[in-house]
This record gives structure tokens, sequence and C-alpha cells, in this order.
């Protein structure tokens, strides 16, 4: 789940011009936000002067305001004149890419070029995540609005409130920084589209869009789960998390300002909407919001995951149904928000040519999509695994570089871990709206450290089992029988799994 702004002032037009600032700068996201480079903003190319206020609740009549924007930001750029051999290429500057540059530049004069078709435009996506997360790693000041509780509507009957701070990730703020930490190391940029990347025994190269060949050591891909550079040997049978979300100035809005909607399950607004309410019975969505401000609100319908995907034009309807109902008039559409986020399925092939990290690499959370936290904390031991490497004495080359990067990013208990993770992800896809309900409803009375620590992909494999344990004994009957029928096909499959990772 994304989230999008920051404070404004009270004045409606200062308002809008700072929203419009501040969206130039990333989620994914909640559940749905740590969102990553799947997620896709749609914005229009021109402003609109005149407001025009929507139908009751039908904000799909109205176009989006926001433009695309670049940083002002003075770049060192490669030159194919300086006949320089990096150590690394990255491909994509994205916040894995510019976390991974910054932080292996970093290390031994580690020489590192990033290449990318854009690389000062503003992230398109929108990143939540959790305040404790960004404070481990030190990027607490690249938050630009944080509410201190969220709250879960369980149904009309039962709300959880959650005594866990939740923030906003400054797209621009975040962006500056890391390209400020990487042009002080050294980092060179080249505004380019990747075409073919090619393979020696101990030396690999990029071939461009515009004829430039550069060579380096290790060749990373960051630039998202759609990259054909990275190599799978089983099938990539994906869940899918899909949302739309809108940046909205409305009349009103029913939410506590000191409390982000984190899930919102229920589904009375789809009281006259007899289709659409069949079909939420079977492939539930909820809505996460963040409210700024009395008239200024966040609001994204999600599809936590299916498989195969839900349609986009199903969760519009939904949306918009739901807004009807809660009595929100949506006055203009900042910034709208398409996002689809693959979940789970299997890792790249462990080790490979190509490095990878973010998306492409696995990282997304299997059972919540959140992956940008965990991206920034992850980048600083592949650094150190790459400069381990590249920045000694004995440069480690070819596949034994290969073997220890991929390594250093994906350890075999990371690896295990990922494997509980994604039973999560297909125990949830068994779940229909009243079994999520009660999941949930178990989930988030389990020990603080718990669910944490799950949300936060921090627990160890033992940890994990007694998770398991004790969401059992939270669960109400009706939800131990989920359990009992709906996981052992996913147990199965998870345990044949991690017998193949130890083995």
């Amino acid at each position: 789940m994304a989230t999008l702004l920051s404070p404004f002032s009270p004045s409606p037009l200062a308002k809008v011009s700072q929203i419009i600032d501040s969206t130039s700068s990333p989620s994914f996201s909640l559940f749905p936000l740590g969102r990553q480079n799947a997620c896709s903003r749609k914005a229009d190319h021109h402003h609109h002067h005149r407001i025009r206020t929507s139908k009751f609740g039908n904000f799909l009549e109205l176009t989006p305001e926001s433009v695309p924007e670049f940083l002002d930001f003075d770049l060192p750029w490669f030159h194919p004149s300086d006949r320089i051999r990096y150590d690394v290429i990255i491909i994509g500057t994205g916040p894995a890419g510019l976390r991974l540059a910054e932080q292996v530049s970093s290390r031994h004069s580690v020489k590192v070029c990033c290449v990318d078709p854009s690389p000062l435009s503003t992230w398109p996506n929108n990143y939540g995540v959790w305040v404790d997360e960004f404070e481990d790693i030190g990027l607490v000041d690249c938050l630009d609005k944080t509410w201190p509780m969220t709250c879960v509507f369980i149904n009309d009957h039962k709300t959880k409130y959650l005594d866990r701070p939740y923030g906003r990730v400054s797209r621009n703020i975040l962006k500056t920084k890391l390209l400020e930490n990487c042009v002080s190391n050294g980092v060179k940029f080249h505004k380019a589209k990747v075409w073919h990347v090619n393979h020696q025994e101990f030396e690999s190269s990029i071939v461009c869009d515009d004829g430039n060949e550069i060579k380096a050591s290790l060749i990373v891909d960051a630039s998202g789960f759609a990259s054909s550079f990275v190599e799978y040997d089983k099938p990539r049978n994906h869940g899918y998390q899909i949302a739309h979300g809108i940046l909205a100035e409305v009349e009103s809005h029913p939410f506590d300002l000191d409390k982000m909607v984190l899930m919102d399950w229920r589904d009375s607004h789809l009281g006259n909407e007899p289709y659409l309410r069949a079909s939420n019975l079977k492939l539930p969505t909820f809505l996460y919001a963040m409210p700024f401000d009395s008239n200024l609100v966040f609001l994204e319908e999600t599809s936590l995951v299916s498989r195969p995907v839900l349609s986009y034009k199903e969760v519009k309807r939904r949306m918009a149904a739901r807004l009807r109902h809660m009595g929100i008039r949506v006055k203009r559409v900042i910034e709208d928000e398409k996002c689809l986020i693959p979940m789970g399925g299997p890792l790249p092939v462990i080790p490979q040519s190509v490095m990878a990290i973010g998306s492409t690499s696995g990282l997304v959370h299997p059972s919540t999509g959140y992956m940008v936290a965990r991206t920034m904390a992850l980048a600083p031991a592949l650094a150190d695994a790459i400069a381990e490497c590249l920045g000694s004495t004995r440069m480690i080359r070819g596949r034994p570089l290969h073997q220890k990067v991929w390594n250093g990013l994906w350890p075999i208990d990371r690896r295990c871990n990922r494997e509980f993770y994604s039973f999560g992800m297909e125990t949830l896809l068994k779940l229909d709206l009243k079994g999520t309900r009660r999941f949930f409803d178990a989930f988030f009375d389990l020990n603080p450290y718990y669910w944490h620590g799950f949300l936060s992909s921090r627990l160890s494999l033992a940890e994990l089992a007694g998770l398991s344990l004790s969401l059992f004994g939270h669960a109400s009957n009706s939800s131990r029988l989920d359990i009992v029928t709906k996981c052992p096909l996913p147990l199965v499959k998870m345990m044949g799994n991690l017998a193949l990772e130890t083995i």
C-alpha cells in the first residue's frame, strides 16, 4: 500500500501547490505500501484550473492533475572517451539501485556506474513504511509524514488499534540523499536504456541503446520485476497484489487525523451492489487510507493477493462504491496510482552471472508486498560481499564472485524464511472474506514482537514456527478450521522446498 503526502498548510491553494511539489519525490508501500518498481502512476500532463467536483463518490470522471517532474541535480556523467573499466554497473536508479550504489561505492573505492533512461526523474510510486524500520537504518529523516497509530477495521463491529507509528517516505528527500552520497563517493551515471548484457569468464558488459558498451566485473540488475536480464529455472507462479489509489482533495472524510488506516475489510458499502458483494466475498479487497488533514486524504482500494490477478476495473468499481457509502465527495484528484506487485514465486537462479536487488531479486515480502525498507536494510550486506571480492587485492571475479554476492543477499537461513512467508501467501490465497477477517483478527492479537517481526521480515525460522503456534492459539474455532482444511497443501509444499534448500 503506498503512501502519498506530507502535512500541508491550511490554505487550499497553498495546499494544492505543495501537494504537486511533494508528489515529485516514493510505497508500496502499505500492505500495498512499500511499493516497488512494479507500481506505476498515471499522471495527466495538463493542469486544470477549474475545480470539477465529482458526483457523489465518483472520482473516476476526474483527471489527475500531477505532472512528471525531475530533480535539479548535477550528476557526474559517464563519457566513452574516459575508457574506464568499472567494478560494478547497476542497471536502474530506483530506491534499490541507488541504495546499493551508495553503499558499495563507499567501500574500498569500488568504481560504480549507474545506468538508467532517466536518472533524475522523480520516482513514480509512493512508499509507506513502519517508522521503526527507517529508524533502524538511519533514514527516519526521509519521512515527511507520520501517524502515531494505525488501525484495522475487521468488520462493522470490530476495530484493531495498533500502537506502531507509520510513515510516508518523501520521494524527493530520499532520492536526493542517495544521489548526494553516490556523487560524493565517485559514482558515475549514464542516461540510456540497457539492451543487452554480455558475459565473459572474468568480465561482463552492457550494450546501451545509444550504442555505448560499458564493461565491469559485475552487473547488478535493479530495474524492476519486468527485467529480462535475470534468469529463473522454475515457473514464476506469483500471486499478485493490485491496487488503485488517489490523492484527493475532498469536502470531508470520516478518518481520525492521528491514525492511518492500514486495512478496512468492511463490506457494508456493497449492500446495494449484489454482483460486487458476491465477488468481494470470494476475492476480498480492503481500503488503505492516509488522512493528511480534514480535506486531503490518500485512498487506496487493494487486493492483498490473488492468482490470477483481480481485474483493475473491479478494484476501481469497489472503491467508487466504498466512497459513495462513506459520503466522501472528491473535489479533485491530485494524483492517482495503479499498483501491481508480483509476490512469492521462485527465487532467481542462484548463483548466476547477473546479480540482482529489489523486486527482480525476490525481496518483495510474499505475504504483504512490502519491500522498500527491507531493501534499504539489506543493501549494506550485499555491498560488503561485493567489496570483499572487488575491493581486495585478490580481485575475486567470475563464478566465485557471483557465488559470493548471491549468497550475501540470499544465505540459506533467509531463503528458508522466505519459504515460510510464501506459505503465508499461499494460505491467504485460499481464504474468502470471512476467513481473511478471522485471520487478521487473530494475527493482530499476537504479541507485537511476532506481528511486527512478520511484517518486517525480521523473524528467524524458529520464531516463525512460534508465531504459527501462537496464531493457532489466538484463532477462533472457525479460523482453526480454515487452517486445518486449507493449509495442508501449502504446508507440504513449504516443507518440500525447505528440504531442497537445506540439502
